[in-house]
């Protein structure tokens, strides 16, 4: 086939469109080799956050204890011999006891269980008198996991702070390896999470410096989580294809970090990614133009041990309320990973890193 210059244009013109298109998606194949490996130290801006506890969190839970799936109960009818017996709420929420048959339990409190029991025996008994009692609760827990001698899941039977928590824990995980007593948790980005939201506590000033204001009350499904002091690993969140910790060797780069990730995702939006440097209660955070430095424009950026790096699949809003997202986006992929761990009974951690490590940390 004879090709004119006309054609030979136009064949040319279709291969710089379609590496033009190419090159304008997220490559999957992401590869850090083929971008400018100078580097530069970065600016942080501080950032304020109002991280003091509420009085409504310092106040112990005066709702009644209702039953639910899993709870034990003790069930015997007075001077009726041979009525005793201990069962429990099924997964549908019902008791099955004596003649009464299936009594729907859930969401009732002892008192009302135990009046609806004695309707449906008064069928088979002359004014029985029915008795009640909680054996042990399996309905209402929390999590307590990371840094703690005994992490995993612990009934709420009564109104519980924070410090007994960590108390009936058996208290923070130390070492002595060093010839004298190491603190190995990192109480400077410990946190407490309730339905998806981090609650303004500060771990230091409650442990160290016995600061009251701090020792809240816990709720059903709140998980408390106290990562290691020893970690030294980067996270990467957001747009990107694998969202996860990477462990921190000699000099990390962003472009290094986000090829690990397997490279951005096809909504990143790489104009603000935001590096978070810092504590949960003094942070630092720098915004971060990440197309240009993918297309040579900028140079490269080195991370240090405990950032957050999360690329955003919108433009920014207030640095502040960034970072606040930034942080609920980290603890809700270290509750998940690690209550991962605990339910498949794992003895390595899926994910075990600190939100952030100090502001004086080096490479």
């Amino acid at each position: 086939m004879i090709r004119t210059p006309a054609t030979l244009a136009l064949l040319l013109a279709a291969a710089i469109t379609m590496v033009a298109c190419r090159q304008s998606i997220p490559n999957p194949q992401f590869d850090a080799r083929k971008t400018d490996q100078t580097v530069r130290n970065l600016t942080f801006d501080n950032v304020k956050v109002n991280r003091k506890p509420t009085p409504e969190l310092l106040t112990p839970p005066s709702d009644p204890y209702l039953l639910g799936p899993g709870d034990i109960v003790e069930i015997e009818i007075a001077e009726v011999p041979g009525t005793l017996d201990r069962t429990f709420v099924m997964p549908d929420g019902m008791v099955y006891y004596n003649l009464a048959g299936g009594i729907h339990a859930e969401g009732l409190t002892q008192k009302q269980f135990g009046e609806k029991l004695t309707q449906a025996l008064k069928k088979d008994y002359s004014n029985p008198l029915v008795n009640v009692s909680l054996v042990e609760v399996r309905s209402r827990r929390y999590w307590i996991l990371g840094r703690v001698f005994k992490p995993g899941l612990y009934p709420l039977r009564q109104p519980t702070t924070l410090l007994e928590a960590i108390s009936d824990a058996g208290g923070l995980f130390t070492s002595s390896f060093s010839g004298f007593t190491e603190e190995l948790a990192d109480l400077s980005n410990s946190v407490v999470i309730r339905n998806g939201r981090i609650l303004p506590v500060n771990f230091e000033q409650l442990v160290h410096h016995g600061d009251t204001t701090q020792n809240i009350y816990l709720h059903h499904n709140d998980y408390i989580y106290l990562p290691s002091s020893t970690s030294s690993t980067v996270l990467l969140l957001g747009a990107v294809a694998l969202p996860q910790a990477i462990g921190y060797k000699d000099k990390l780069t962003l472009i290094d970090c986000i090829a690990q990730c397997k490279g951005p995702s096809k909504n990143a939006y790489l104009k603000e990614v935001v590096i978070v440097r810092g504590t949960l209660h003094d942070p630092q955070a720098a915004v971060v133009n990440l197309h240009n430095i993918l297309t040579g424009k900028e140079t490269n950026v080195l991370l240090q041990p405990g950032d957050i790096v999360w690329v955003p699949n919108r433009p920014l809003e207030l640095l502040e309320s960034t970072v606040e997202l930034v942080f609920q986006d980290a603890a809700r992929t270290i509750a998940s990973g690690e209550g991962s761990r605990i339910a498949g009974g794992d003895e390595d951690p899926v994910l075990s890193i600190p939100l952030s490590t100090s502001s004086s940390s080096s490479p």
